[in-house]
């Protein structure tokens, strides 16, 4: 086994952007599924606005 192999978490990662969470809440929504506040779209979300605000792309006026 090579010493620099990577495992499938510890590679590049994407941060979870507004848009992401936007379609992910669309899919489960129209799939029926659950998008109450302890969901996956609501972590999404949830996400995607933490990551906005921590890059200064939060809705400011």
């Amino acid at each position: 086994m090579s010493s620099n192999s990577t495992n499938s978490t510890s590679g590049t990662r994407n941060a979870m952007t507004k848009d992401d969470a936007s379609r992910i809440q669309s899919t489960q929504a129209k799939g029926g599924n659950n998008v109450g506040s302890n969901s996956f779209a609501s972590r999404a979300q949830s996400a995607g606005d933490r990551n906005a605000n921590a890059s200064g792309g939060g809705n400011k006026k």
